[in-house]
């Protein structure tokens, strides 16, 4: 037994060992068989075992970061070396422009705050709504994370109906061994960081305990910037038994950030660090509570209950985007103030429960593997904007007289799922499912445009979702995967509510649908080489985008409706080569170069921009990694290279709307370094190394409106420990 596990690469992949048989001169011992559960990989970046914690894997495409193993800076979650090794993942680069959570999407989709995405941590939601207001605002501290697990569009089977899929950021668990565990870590770095994260762990007897604080400021890239950011976490578990274990789990987030906002493409070109907004704040403090149980009912059957509370909210006093970023936020010499600004208010609660219930049962000699279960949602969200704020400059969210608009919004959702393996011989699976989701939405309030206007909505739908994934083993850790998944994305909140005079909004917008399909090829090599290679094809039918249009006086102005049917087809591919592992096996040392690449051909298929490219889509993203270690030192150096995109579906290049216009292909280098000795950690890089001028986002809106550039050249240091 010894022998074969100590053959195993350095993170395991599910493998059934044998029952195992040891005899002497008087006695056979039969020992019951081991399952090992776990990530393969070469460094970093691995794959989901076929089921886990009941959900099934088995024929999706996926991904698993182990961001313990990376060289990154995690002080400031920099998502582009963290999950820049998932092909094709766009990303908008907005950490010091007003959002700390920067948003991510695949496949051509908006990565805008990650609201195509199913985000969760733990497996729970950490949005507050999916269906009705699916910003993503708090994300853990990546030095709290574990490793994230990304599932692609077919994941809506088993957690909702999102067309990007899932992503679930996995905190540490404590030590099993240890009473207690002390873990510090202190990072400072460029335009005033300081991240200052401690964790607390530990089990004693049957209770077990994981916590962190973190506490980071940053003044940011360009003036009229700064960040404060309180994050807590607490998780106590009880194991009652080898069979059953519950617990409670409890996140927040405290901030307050300034936003320099946005600008037009001549201020860019002119100066890509220049500010014209100094009295835009934003804070957004969340809550999430969590209850869990596990219970291994049978050795064939598991049961997982988590119950999720969140209560939320985001608040926003801003000079808003009414004649774009061109317009100055000066002081009026007749009156010897500024105007007053904008306030908008968002208050957010949300109760979700989910229920799993997992199965291994015999079919036809085979072991097979049932997932099903039921999530119920009911959220309420408060929204009121266009309130008449102060003249001041500083975080003051008074309101002179009525908002312009307050609505009351509800989301009831209920939604049954099933999944099943059939295993047909020992190489080929089979996994259809199907997941039935009712909606019932209800909105109340009142809109002023002109003149108030009342409004008491209510709307109920149901729909169902098919999916089938097929695997084939070609050997012990290499398969071929196809996948093919019903997806859907209602009409949200934010997009019934419009955004000062420069954005309208469709009074009529459906909700959209489609599908997504998968075709691959992945696996491991020994100890030197990791891959997944595929094709995907996306069908996005009524899509939600924006559209540049005139006013009947000739002046510009997005609309947000159902721009057309699109299809988003390309290639995904991750090739990860260990070359001192390949040249000598048993080498402690390893010298890897990696390569992240997608490509990305999202147009639309109908309607008046047809065969026009879809908004943010970059036609290719690839990013290459060469990395170095050893049992104390490692490094990495990482160049990221995005393609073009454009701001809305006209493909305009140039625009005095905000949001309009081109979004020009830019390359980025980082390097990381760490070193470890004895119980010490210390760390450092650099994070666009060339100073490169660009930015991944216009927006019509907050943090804007107008362009976001991103950070240039900046650099970072800490130290860790753990106690």
């Amino acid at each position: 037994m010894r022998k074969l596990l100590s053959g195993l690469p350095f993170i395991l992949l599910p493998v059934l060992v044998s029952a195992q048989r040891h005899t002497d001169s008087t006695r056979i011992y039969y020992l019951k068989d081991i399952r090992v559960k776990g990530i393969r990989t070469v460094r970093g970046t691995g794959h989901l075992p076929e089921e886990s914690d009941g959900v099934i894997y088995a024929g999706k495409k996926n991904e698993v970061i182990e961001v313990d193993s990376l060289d990154a800076n995690k002080a400031i979650n920099n998502t582009r070396q963290i999950l820049g090794r998932i092909p094709g993942l766009n990303i908008t680069e907005t950490e010091t422009g007003g959002f700390t959570a920067n948003g991510i999407a695949t496949r051509g989709l908006n990565p805008t705050q990650s609201i195509e995405m199913n985000t969760r941590q733990n497996g729970y939601n950490i949005s507050s709504d999916i269906y009705g207001y699916n910003e993503a605002y708090y994300l853990p501290p990546m030095e709290a994370v574990s490793r994230v697990e990304m599932v692609r569009g077919a994941a809506s089977l088993q957690f909702g109906s999102q067309f990007g899929g899932l992503v679930n950021y996995v905190l540490h668990t404590p030590p099993a061994d240890k009473p207690f565990e002390y873990y510090t870590s202190q990072t400072a770095g460029s335009f005033g960081l300081f991240n200052s994260f401690h964790a607390f762990s530990g089990t004693i007897k049957k209770w077990s305990y994981y916590s962190f604080l973190q506490y980071r400021t940053l003044d940011g890239y360009r003036p009229n910037s700064h960040q404060q950011q309180f994050t807590g976490y607490g998780r106590l578990q009880y194991n009652a038994s080898d069979k059953l274990n519950v617990g409670v789990e409890y996140s927040l987030l405290r901030n307050r950030i300034k936003m320099p906002g946005g600008l037009n493409d001549s201020m860019f070109h002119a100066d890509p660090r220049s500010s014209f907004r100094a009295r835009n704040w934003l804070k957004s403090p969340w809550n999430v509570i969590t209850g869990y149980l596990n219970y291994d009912i049978s050795p064939a059957t598991a049961l997982h209950v988590k119950t999720t509370y969140l209560f939320s909210s985001r608040a926003l006093v801003w000079r808003n985007e009414d004649g774009g970023p061109g317009v100055l936020d000066t002081i009026d010499p007749a009156t010897g103030q500024y105007i007053p600004r904008e306030v908008q208010n968002e208050v957010m609660h949300n109760t979700t429960t989910e229920v799993r219930l997992l199965h291994h049962y015999q079919l036809g000699g085979m072991n097979n593997t049932l997932a099903g279960g039921m999530r119920y949602s009911y959220a309420w969200f408060k929204r009121q904007g266009g309130g008449e704020g102060t003249t001041a400059s500083d975080f003051d969210l008074h309101v002179n007289g009525e908002y312009e608009y307050a609505l009351d919004f509800t989301t009831t959702n209920v939604a049954p799922f099933i999944e099943n393996i059939f295993r047909i011989g020992k190489k080929l699976s089979v996994t259809p499912g199907f997941r039935l989701e009712y909606l019932k939405n209800t909105a109340k309030g009142y809109i002023t445009d002109g003149e108030k206007v009342f409004t008491n909505d209510s709307k109920s739908r149901s729909f169902p979702l098919f999916g089938l994934g097929v695997e084939y083993k070609t050997s012990s850790y290499t398969n071929v995967y196809a996948n093919i998944s019903q997806a859907y994305r209602p009409v949200d909140y934010s997009q019934l509510t419009p955004i000062g005079i420069t954005s309208k909004i469709d009074p009529h917008m459906k909700d959209a649908s489609g599908f997504n399909a998968d075709l691959g090829y992945r696996g491991t090599v020994k100890n030197f080489l990791n891959f997944d290679i595929g094709l995907f094809y996306l069908a996005y039918n009524n899509r939600i985008g924006t559209v540049l249009l005139n006013d009947e006086r000739g002046n510009p102005y997005t609309l947000r409706t159902n721009v057309a049917n699109s299809v988003h087809k390309g290639v995904e591919s991750y090739v990860e080569l260990n070359i001192l592992k390949w040249l000598h096996p048993a080498s402690r040392k390893g010298i890897s170069i990696f390569d992240a690449f997608g490509y990305t051909d999202a147009k639309y298929t109908s309607g008046e921009f047809k065969n026009n490219r879809v908004e943010a889509a970059a036609k290719y993203i690839n990013r290459v990694g060469l990395i170095y270690s050893d049992p104390h030192f490692s490094a990495t150096f990482q160049l990221n290279n995005v393609g073009d995109a454009y701001g809305d579906a006209t493909n305009a290049k140039f625009s005095e709307d905000p949001i309009a216009g081109y979004i020009p292909a830019y390359t980025v280098m980082d390097i990381s370094a760490t070193y470890k000795i004895s119980r010490y950690t210390l760390k450092a890089g650099v994070n666009n190394l060339a100073n490169k001028a660009y930015f991944t986002r216009r927006t019509d809106e907050y943090p804007g409106p107008g362009i976001i550039p991103s950070d240039g050249r900046s650099f970072y240091a800490g130290v860790a420990a753990r106690f």
